[in-house]
């Protein structure tokens, strides 16, 4: 898997979001639910930013775990998500038509549950020959335990693990990059914490932002 150690861009990359829904995170023990909504978030603006292809998946929305989350949604409001009954969503079809038609082998996954719908098409992506990068702070498992488990798992199979920032600024890479610049401070601003502080600060006071 030499291409792994080709910096994630626009050009090269695609975003899937699976099963960000209400109930998936009503079970969430691993992190604080807000803060993962926030990072999800981050991580569906940096896509819609950069016009990254993005796939959003649901798990019987209308019978049990509710529509994708409104944060992810109104990011995306052209983009209906794929609804499935399997727990592994890349035994649907429809998931895996979407997939090929992006034409990208780097595909970028963030899921709940981390153990469950990430690990099992993590794994069943990476037996047909993709490059997969785990967000490990947009996606959560039952429990701590379980989703460090579940990240080693993945990793021992071949998968990358980046968090949603890293893919943020990987995107960007390059602060002269002036058709994404304020964009990219606007989505560190909303989401981005301490960091996020820090770029008001310098904005405050007129000071030049760096890497």
């Amino acid at each position: 898997m030499s291409g792994i150690h080709d910096l994630l861009s626009a050009d090269n990359s695609a975003l899937i979001l699976i099963d960000h829904e209400p109930q998936m995170v009503f079970g969430v023990g691993s992190m604080d639910r807000q803060l993962l909504i926030n990072n999800v978030e981050g991580l569906a603006k940096s896509a819609k930013l950069f016009n990254v292809p993005t796939i959003l998946t649901t798990v019987c929305a209308n019978t049990f775990s509710g529509e994708i989350l409104p944060q992810i949604q109104n990011v995306f409001p052209d983009i209906k998500p794929i609804d499935r009954t399997s727990m592994n969503s890349w035994e649907d079809a429809n998931l895996v038509k979407a997939v090929k038609a992006t034409g990208r082998k780097k595909l970028i996954m963030a899921a709940l549950w981390t153990e469950v719908c990430l690990a099992f098409p993590v794994i069943s992506a990476l037996k047909e020959g993709y490059e997969v990068y785990i967000v490990v702070d947009a996606s959560a498992g039952t429990t701590e335990q379980v989703h460090k488990t579940a990240l080693k798992r993945m990793k021992q199979a071949g998968a990358v693990q980046v968090t949603w920032m890293q893919v943020l600024l990987e995107f960007q890479r390059d602060w002269a990059r002036q058709e994404t610049y304020n964009g990219t401070l606007q989505i560190i601003k909303d989401h981005g914490g301490a960091y996020g502080i820090g770029v008001n600060y310098v904005e405050e006071f007129g000071i030049g932002h760096g890497g």
